[in-house]
């Protein structure tokens, strides 16, 4: 990493992040561009295992390209906020994000429920009831972390220049 001044090493700040995230953006392989989908997500940590879950529609390109190729690389971020510096005639962006690399694989209807559970919970949807004919729907998706990085920008402030902006270093 570039700036290792803001990277993210404690595995417990990254989970820290994820679960201020709303929106994991998974990238999958195929054809002469990576495709990528914005998608909600579930957050299962225990021990050294990160797993990431998602849903979706029971086919389409998404799912094409996961048959052919399970490795995917995925980006979350949150905690975002201008900070302008009128004096020195620039800004910034405060953030926090997650990067990284696994493999993603089609649940068996078995265990379905279970991974839409843990999704909901990020939603903060304790208990939330799936009918049967929404499973059989519905493809759920799990994607086993095997590489994963952190990063953050918070802008130092000191006292204001006066202009009514904050006199801001990074």
């Amino acid at each position: 990493m570039r700036r290792s001044d803001r990277e993210v090493t404690d595995r417990n700040e990254i989970v820290a992040i994820m679960e201020k995230c709303d929106v994991c953006r998974v990238a999958f392989n195929g054809g002469a561009y990576p495709y990528i989908v914005p998608m909600n997500f579930g957050l299962c940590v225990k021990e050294d295992v990160m797993e990431l879950y998602f849903h979706g529609a029971i086919e389409g390109t998404k799912i094409g390209l996961m048959q052919k190729d399970s490795r995917v690389s995925f980006e979350m971020d949150c905690g975002h906020r201008l900070v302008p510096d009128r004096e020195r005639g620039n800004c910034s962006m405060e953030y926090e994000s997650v990067m990284g690399q696994g493999h993603m694989e089609i649940l068996p209807e078995e265990e379905k429920e279970k991974a839409l559970c843990i999704l909901m919970r990020h939603y903060h949807q304790e208990n939330f009831p799936f009918p049967p004919a929404i499973l059989s729907r519905t493809k759920v998706f799990r994607l086993t972390v095997e590489k994963v990085t952190g990063k953050r920008c918070h802008i130092l402030r000191k006292a204001s220049a006066g202009n009514g902006d904050p006199d801001t270093s990074v």
